[in-house]
């Protein structure tokens, strides 16, 4: 029976791991039906606290857990939850419990902001993850030497796996099923917990995050000029003009404090006009598209979809505002 091991502590959303607790429960309800009874339950689940002790998580929840990290036996897999606010520095005696059991073998895996504490156990090193789409800027700022990869709703390297944002923990629920269940009963279970099993990217969900904290007040002018003029004829080598910087000065720069070129901000605030205009109105995409300031609607279809992993019409089905709807 495959021993999974959650990792509670004070500021934890425990959602996160009575969502998985749950859908495990669900997975060994599916098994022991397709199995006329017979079968044990398929999955044991333990939570545990540094000490042993009451946590209080996110929204005062008073979680108790069933015993302490040090008292942990064998297990098969460990799982570490989303926590907010995000952890700065995860105790140690946890980082050095992680990274023995993974020297072990076990495989280990993060939820959401959850990621952060794995990756400050140094595991992630040089691997792939994702983590909430929200908080990918700051992820990368901290861990520079983990390949993330944000548009990921989950990844999968050396017995690291790591989740996106909130409810991929689903994602998580599957992947666990499918490795120590079937791919039966993985399939069963997406279709009895509501989850899209070909649903694999976070991009669609992205919105776009308009900071300006960069400490470049030249860059931040250019970006609030770009945010209110988007529909217009802009050229980048106008924007640097705005700002009274030279174009391939102006670009550096920007690149600098963004991390990205004039150009993909500018597409990006286009992309975001975009999605708002098919969640709230009945607009053809041509109207749409020079209303945000391209002339090539097929163009601007192709970009959208290389954007977001959807096409608008895809878009609209699945974001359209009841509002819009009539």
């Amino acid at each position: 029976m495959p021993h999974i091991t959650f990792l509670a502590a004070d500021g934890c959303l425990f959602s996160g791991i009575a969502g998985l607790v749950d859908a495990l429960a669900i997975a060994d309800l599916w098994h022991q039906s397709m199995r006329w009874g017979h079968d044990a339950p398929l999955f044991k689940t333990e939570i545990v606290s540094l000490d042993g002790g009451p946590v209080k998580a996110q929204g005062g929840i008073e979680a108790r857990p069933h015993g302490r990290l040090a008292d942990v036996g064998p297990t098969d897999f460990i799982v570490i939850p989303p926590h907010l606010p995000v952890s700065e520095t995860p105790p140690g005696e946890l980082n050095d419990w992680v990274v023995a059991r993974h020297r072990r073998g076990t495989p280990v895996g993060a939820m959401c902001t959850g990621v952060f504490t794995l990756a400050a156990t140094g595991l992630l090193d040089g691997r792939r993850a994702t983590t909430n789409w929200h908080f990918a800027r700051l992820f990368r700022k901290r861990f520079p030497q983990v390949d993330l990869q944000p548009d990921k709703m989950l990844t999968a390297d050396s017995g690291l796996i790591c989740t996106g944002a909130a409810t991929a923990f689903f994602k998580l629920a599957l992947h666990l099923i499918e490795s120590f269940g079937t791919q039966e009963l993985a399939a069963v279970c997406a279709k009895a917990l509501l989850v899209d099993p070909a649903q694999d990217r976070q991009s669609p969900y992205a919105i776009l995050d308009f900071r300006h904290d960069h400490g470049d007040p030249v860059v931040a002018a250019a970006q609030v000029w770009m945010e209110a003029n988007y529909a217009g004829d802009v050229t980048i080598d106008g924007v640097a003009a705005q700002v009274g910087v030279s174009p391939r000065h102006f670009k550096r720069r920007f690149k600098r404090a963004t991390g990205e070129t004039p150009l993909g901000y500018l597409q990006r605030v286009r992309i975001e006009a975009a999605k708002k205009r098919l969640e709230t109105t009945r607009e053809s995409m041509n109207t749409i598209t020079w209303k945000i300031g391209y002339e090539d609607s097929s163009s601007f279809r192709r970009l959208f979809k290389r954007s977001t992993g959807l096409s608008p019409r895809e878009y609209r089905d699945k974001f359209a505002r009841a509002a819009a709807q009539g």
